[in-house]
């Protein structure tokens, strides 16, 4: 029997119990804040029990045994399991505006009580102090694992991100194509990120600014530009030479981030482009962030 351990990590407030419920609901045997030294007799007791697929969250409160997970890994991946880390993570602005209106304490906290009357500047610097603690506790991780940035996406979102990664073939590398929208900010999963703000806009056009790059007519007016098919190839040419070397160092997910100003127009028109193109030869994702969030 080949069974499939997902591990979820990533930072406290970046959504692991939503990426957990929507694992529950595909079918996955779940189990929430597993100490690492229990790793490894469950998943033996699950192969007891004939269970097929284990998603698994870990989070700081492990630190002290954190480090020992990589190596755990790997030795499973040796035995024929099939093994894929999750890593959840959003800004440091998100988690502190996160922890802010749920009023939870962070896991790094102090463990003192807050002062009724401490200055509200203080209570933030402790906040962020706490979420970089984390941040390099769980580097090693996060290094080991595919990221997904969850600074501005929805539960929902989530949740579906969650389930098309593992919907791809386990064995093969799969790419994720994400149009995003820098005034929003650089997703801080991708893996490359290509900047095409100096192609045509079409939102300047305005039969098409209320278009998306996936319309026909927004697809016409950016195939009219030469530039736009030169940014196309170049990008492609970049993937074509390194994809195959990343697949030798067994990666399983690449992300490939291309932004816009706005994410509506041009970075959605070129994520679909890629997606088609390279499609044919990998696994291939799309993830349209500003459109999802509509």
């Amino acid at each position: 029997m080949n069974m499939e351990v997902v591990l979820i990590t990533g930072m406290s407030g970046s959504g692991k119990s939503v990426a957990l419920r929507a694992l529950e609901d595909a079918g996955y045997y779940c189990v929430d804040n597993l100490p690492p030294e229990l790793l490894r007799p469950f998943i033996t007791l699950e192969q007891a029990s004939t269970v097929e697929r284990v998603a698994i969250a870990m989070d700081v409160r492990s630190a002290t045994s954190l480090p020992q997970v990589p190596a755990q890994l790997r030795e499973l991946a040796s035995q024929g399991i099939t093994v894929r880390p999750l890593f959840l993570d959003a800004t440091t602005d998100t988690l502190v505006r996160r922890f802010s209106e749920t009023r939870r304490r962070h896991p790094l906290s102090s463990k003192r009580p807050a002062s009724a009357d401490a200055p509200a500047d203080d209570l933030q610097r402790a906040l962020v102090d706490a979420i970089e603690l984390e941040r390099e506790l769980l580097a090693d991780l996060r290094e080991e694992a595919h990221v997904i940035d969850t600074s501005v996406i929805r539960p929902a979102q989530l949740q579906a991100h969650v389930k098309s990664l593992l919907s791809a073939p386990a064995s093969q590398l799969t790419l994720v194509f994400e149009s995003f929208a820098f005034k929003r900010g650089i997703p801080v999963d991708a893996d490359y990120v290509f900047d095409v703000r100096m192609l045509p806009n079409p939102h300047y056009e305005p039969a098409l600014r209320q278009q998306t790059g996936r319309d026909s007519e927004v697809i016409s007016f950016l195939e009219k530009h030469a530039e736009v098919a030169q940014m196309l190839d170049h990008i492609g040419q970049f993937l074509d030479h390194w994809l195959e070397p990343l697949a030798r160092d067994h990666r399983s997910y690449v992300t490939v981030a291309v932004g816009c100003t706005g994410g509506q127009h041009r970075s959605v028109y070129l994520v679909e482009q890629l997606a088609a193109r390279f499609g044919q030869r990998w696994t291939a994702l799309k993830r349209h962030r500003e459109l999802d969030l509509g």
